[in-house]
């Protein structure tokens, strides 16, 4: 199992630049009133997306898991004024925290919410993709990649969360529904020719992929 290293968060969180008040109030909110306030993505994460949102300047982005908004409003702030996020959440109860906190910071024009089951309205979005974030359900990963392949766009980018799903995916005794997932998830990746991609220890490990062809 992966120990938290409390002193080494710390140092990452003081050196990486700051999400804004709007984010701040949002994870406290999380942590008050959600089951699992630790989905949040936080700063580090939060930033990085951001940044690759910057660099790669995606005009249409896919997000599978939005829970509380964090990680969409990261990547809205970052996106140019045209671009769109489709992001995608199964549980209603957040939808008016994530409409409520998509206004406060000024991004709703640029994100389209769905309510609903991920693997069902995929097939159904009329769109292709320059970027995907998934991080929803880890039992689903596989059949996420298989949706969501057909829907990237030649040399677009895939961001998958928590693929070291808590140092579980290495220990080979553990056979958990959701630790095999993230492993087979991790596998059919690394064994697709037309991917090229590299594992990030960042949090709870973050697999970016490019699609080559």
């Amino acid at each position: 199992m992966l120990h938290p290293n409390h002193e080494l968060d710390e140092y990452v969180k003081q050196h990486t630049t700051p999400m804004g008040n709007v984010l701040e109030e949002l994870t406290r909110l999380t942590y008050l009133t959600t089951y699992n306030p630790r989905m949040i993505s936080g700063p580090v994460q939060g930033r990085f997306l951001a940044m690759i949102c910057q660099m790669i300047q995606p005009q249409r982005v896919l997000e599978i898991g939005t829970f509380t908004g964090y990680s969409t409003i990261c990547m809205a702030m970052a996106l140019p004024n045209k671009s769109v996020i489709d992001t995608l959440e199964i549980n209603d109860e957040l939808q008016e925290t994530i409409e409520t906190y998509l206004s406060k910071a000024g991004v709703s024009p640029k994100v389209n919410l769905i309510i609903g089951n991920a693997l069902e309205i995929i097939p159904s979005l009329d769109t292709t993709y320059d970027l995907i974030y998934i991080d929803g359900e880890k039992r689903e990963y596989p059949q996420y990649l298989d949706v969501c392949l057909p829907k990237l766009n030649i040399h677009g980018y895939i961001i998958a969360d928590n693929v070291l799903w808590n140092g579980k995916v290495y220990q080979n005794e553990l056979n958990d529904p959701q630790t095999d997932a993230v492993r087979r998830f991790n596998k059919m990746i690394q064994e697709n020719n037309s991917l090229e991609n590299v594992l990030l220890p960042i949090r709870d490990g973050m697999m970016m992929v490019r699609k080559n062809y």
